[in-house]
């Protein structure tokens, strides 16, 4: 298969594609002229990083998973501890992005949005330092 059909089969940009030969994720074969050519299993460790990349996981988590998926002797601890820890990752972004949405939320309602020029927004985005950034909106 060239890039283009495995691009098409797989979901994946040709371009992501590249990026994953360059950074060593996926290895195709090369023809005597220097074309690419993947293999069923190349197919499969795309979808692999697809899936792995869609959940979150980063490159470098990826190449981790990899190794562990490729390695017979793997145990699933190891994996289970991976999942876990980005598991607890997610679960911390979700938390700050609550709480910059209830931030946003409160300033949002407390401005009037009207013709005047005061603004709770631009006064909270102003504040000077990032003491006085910390915890509620400044609304003024």
């Amino acid at each position: 298969m060239n890039i283009g059909d495995v691009s098409r089969r797989s979901g994946l940009p040709a371009k992501t594609i590249r990026y994953y030969e360059d950074i060593g994720l996926v290895c195709p074969q090369r023809s005597e002229n220097g074309y690419r050519r993947f293999r069923e299993q190349d197919l499969h460790k795309l979808a692999f990083l697809g899936r792995a990349r869609a959940l979150g996981f980063s490159i470098g988590t990826c190449r981790a998973l990899m190794a562990l998926y490729e390695d017979e002797g793997r145990e699933s601890a190891q994996v289970k501890r991976i999942a876990e820890e980005h598991l607890a990752q997610i679960d911390e972004k979700i938390t700050q992005l609550q709480s910059m949405r209830d931030t946003l939320d409160q300033l949002v309602h407390a401005c009037a949005g009207d013709h005047r020029p005061d603004c709770p927004i631009l006064k909270d985005l102003a504040r000077n330092t990032a003491e006085e950034n910390i915890g509620e909106p400044v609304v003024r």
